[in-house]
């Protein structure tokens, strides 16, 4: 896996990045740092990427289980350590599961299997952070 992030220039803490795959990502910071606040800030695409690797687990896991699954959405919180360098402490996931007759275990199963044994980018937050996480099912 590869990218190459490029800053916007001298007026401002904006960043494009392509990805190894040919997607392009922009990034901006805060207008007290020296941004424009033109787009995501890096810490949360690191939040958000956390969200969609832990989702697809659990869209899988659940479609492998012969579930019904037909929506997932996961709302993340998170907290960041005062001082520098300022990691995620504690993030909390909150997962709302829609489908047909989903059975709660399976549910509960799926996202711990993401956390514990699959998603890499939540073991490694859960390297600095403390991870919970609660769901939810809506049947569709």
């Amino acid at each position: 896996m590869e990218c190459t992030v490029k800053w916007g220039g001298v007026d401002g803490m904006s960043f494009i990045a392509e990805t190894g795959s040919g997607h392009l990502v922009a990034m901006d910071g805060a207008p007290d740092g020296g941004g424009r606040n033109l787009a995501p800030r890096p810490m949360e695409m690191v939040l958000l990427g956390t969200g969609g690797c832990t989702a697809y687990d659990v869209v899988l896991i659940l479609k492998r289980g012969r579930q019904d699954v037909r929506g997932c959405e996961v709302q993340l919180r998170a907290e960041r350590a005062d001082s520098d360098p300022k990691v995620f402490t504690k993030v909390h996931f909150h997962f709302v599961v829609s489908g047909r007759g989903l059975k709660p275990e399976q549910v509960e199963r799926a996202i711990k299997l993401s956390h514990e044994k699959y998603c890499s980018a939540s073991i490694m937050v859960a390297k600095t952070a403390e991870l919970t996480h609660d769901f939810e099912i809506v049947e569709a």
